[in-house]
């Protein structure tokens, strides 16, 4: 067994897509739309389309979150560490929490499903459905890699037969029945669209398990993006030809509306096939939420908020077997307590109020400028976006009733208790709200453990290897050189330093940067110079670095320099010597380089900005 660390990268844009895809195509499609045309009328297909709408914010939250510091946990990762371990200790569990209801929620469908076929008595049902909780957490006790395999089989085997829904279905569309959509009460459609938010909300969870993923600049965006995309066209067209063409009557009191609405165009053998898609939908949501929940106590017990036994992994695997037992055990015991429009509502609720954390995360870790925080996307309309839907999504969860905003205030105030006993408040962990705070208040405030986190995150998720260079870079002394400053003085600050490196004095290192400048600039771009002397010590080389804000001028060059990179190498090093200056120049190309080096607040930051900034890598550098 060892830590979260050898979680292995066994998934790809294609599992990213099935996950989130089966995450969302379930009882939301299957069994909600019946609930909720009882509820909205044919408004409900307005209902369906707003909750696909306010899904966007949160998802473009997500992503950027996910892309910048792509770590298992997923939500309680992106919230503790913007906010700090007590808001990460609600949104850990509120998270685990959603997903480990819907997923039971989801599992219930199978017992539903299947159980009449048996017996009538409900009980049965339950107990089908305790057998496939056992299944799937089997399934996940497995290799990621198989349990995302498994995923994509089933996902696309249901998006075919959603397709033949659609098509079989749309000829025989009653449009008398469509009139009413836009005539019905809008607070009832607001809250019908917080219920079948839940519908929607299994997309975003591929980001617990983002320290799996591939490539995940690339793949988390793509996947979940053409997963919103393409399930959102389908859930529109399924729910608008369900009420098109069946009975109101009927629809309002199905337990399996779309087996109904087959079985009115293509007879029983139609009505077996969505049965079939329905069992294939419960079994992909609760496949991946399964897989997704899990992760979230593994990330807590990792910053000591849960025991520490819900960090094992298995090394072989690279699956946090005890925190997937964990969860299948909490989802068997759910199903047996399950009161299925609560709980719906109750689960709805708690996924917004994330998407408001999530949202006020994305503008806590920007606003920060911690110069490790680079996501590969940003959600667009900063902060404004942010802002609008957060307050639309506390909107709806007071729309959904006094029942559960009391329920939700209840969950979180039971986080907060649990945070208090078992940590005592101890955890003085960093977050990017600690660095926004020092921003207008004081320096002293501040912790870089954050920043750090973030490097080797960055690190990790591009595939940055350390190399001669970079371990240069690490050690290097950064110098902050004073407004007035000439070129003689820069010299001077940087003999000094090199004179606690090298075996040489500070006035003939000087002498010997001044005879080189003299011999031909070191300015090698605008802003930037490379000043440097060879020495006779076998096999040193040194690096010094220094920052101008004002800016300093060098002879027979316009333009004041910025950025120095003093070099000091013996002879035997002129190979490495000329690998370092095209490594920094590879670093300055960087189109936001210069405007970063400028804003840097202290050395730390410049020192990241050089060891994280897009370059080149080889073994011999």
């Amino acid at each position: 067994m060892g830590d979260n660390s050898s979680l292995k990268k066994d998934l790809g844009a294609i599992d990213i897509f099935s996950i989130s895809s089966g995450a969302m195509i379930s009882s939301g499609l299957f069994v909600l739309p019946a609930l909720a045309f009882s509820m909205a009328g044919s408004s409900v297909i307005l209902s369906y389309l707003l909750a696909s709408l306010l899904i966007m914010p949160a998802m473009f939250a997500k992503i950027e979150l996910a892309t910048a510091m792509p770590k298992s946990g997923g939500t309680y990762f992106f919230v503790g560490r913007s906010m700090g371990p007590m808001v990460g200790t609600f949104a850990g569990l509120a998270n685990f929490m959603s997903i480990a209801l819907k997923s039971a929620f989801a599992i219930v469908g199978i017992g539903l499903f299947l159980g009449p076929m048996i017996s009538p008595n409900p009980w049965v049902g339950k107990g089908i459905a305790l057998i496939f909780t056992t299944l799937f957490t089997l399934i996940n006790l497995g290799s990621t890699k198989h349990s995302g395999r498994f995923q994509s089989f089933m996902v696309f085997g249901l998006i075919g037969i959603i397709l033949f829904y659609i098509i079989g279905g749309v000829p025989h569309v009653d449009q008398s029945r469509l009139t009413g959509v836009f005539q019905g009460d809008m607070g009832q459609v607001f809250a019908v669209a917080g219920m079948v938010f839940i519908s929607f909300g299994g997309l975003t969870k591929i980001a617990s398990v983002a320290e799996e993923i591939k490539n995940p600049s690339r793949n988390i965006p793509l996947g979940m993006i053409s997963s919103f995309v393409i399930v959102t066209i389908l859930y529109l067209l399924v729910v608008t030809v369900s009420v098109g063409i069946l009975d109101p009557v009927i629809l309002a009191t199905a337990n399996e509306p779309l087996t109904e609405g087959a079985r009115v165009f293509g007879g029983s053998t139609a009505a077996y096939l969505l049965r079939m898609a329905a069992l294939f939908a419960f079994f992909t949501t609760a496949n991946a939420g399964l897989l997704s929940a899990s992760r979230s106590p593994l990330a807590m017990a990792q910053d000591n908020l849960l025991p520490k036994v819900f960090t094992k992994v298995d090394t072989k695997h690279g699956i946090p077997r005890v925190s997937v037992v964990f969860t299948g055990l909490l989802m068997a015991l759910l199903i047996v307590a399950l009161d299925l429009e609560k709980l719906v509502k109750v689960a709805s609720a708690m996924q917004l109020l994330l998407f408001v954390f999530e949202n006020i995360s994305t503008m806590v870790m920007r606003m920060s400028k911690i110069s490790t925080y680079k996501p590969t996307f940003k959600a667009p309309i900063f902060p404004w976006l942010n802002i609008i839907s957060s307050a639309i999504y506390l909107f709806l969860i007071w729309e959904m009733g006094t029942f559960t905003v009391v329920a939700t205030l209840v969950f979180v105030a039971l986080t907060l208790i649990w945070y208090a006993l078992y940590s005592g408040f101890r955890e003085k962990q960093d977050s990017a709200l600690m660095h926004l705070v020092q921003r207008i208040t004081s320096k002293e405030l501040r912790d870089d453990t954050l920043s750090d986190e973030l490097k080797q995150i960055l690190r990790t998720r591009d595939n940055i290897v350390t190399d001669r260079f970079d371990h240069i870079i690490e050690d290097a002394p950064i110098l902050e050189i004073p407004e007035g400053s000439s070129m003689e003085d820069l010299f001077a600050h940087i003999s000094d330093e090199f004179a606690h490196i090298i075996s040489l004095d500070t006035d003939t290192i000087k002498q010997l940067l001044l005879k080189r400048e003299s011999e031909s600039t070191t300015v090698i771009s605008t802003g930037l110079a490379v000043p440097h002397i060879i020495t006779e010590t076998s096999g040193d080389f040194s690096i010094i670095i220094a920052r101008s804000g004002e800016g300093i001028m060098f002879p027979d060059n316009p333009n004041p320099v910025h950025v120095i990179f003093a070099l000091a190498g013996a002879k035997d090093e002129r190979n490495f010597h000329l690998q370092a200056l095209m490594a920094i120049a590879q670093i300055l190309q960087n189109p936001d380089f210069t405007e970063a080096w400028n804003n840097a607040k202290d050395t730390r930051e410049l020192r990241n900005l050089i060891l994280l900034a897009e370059r080149t890598r080889t073994a011999e550098v």
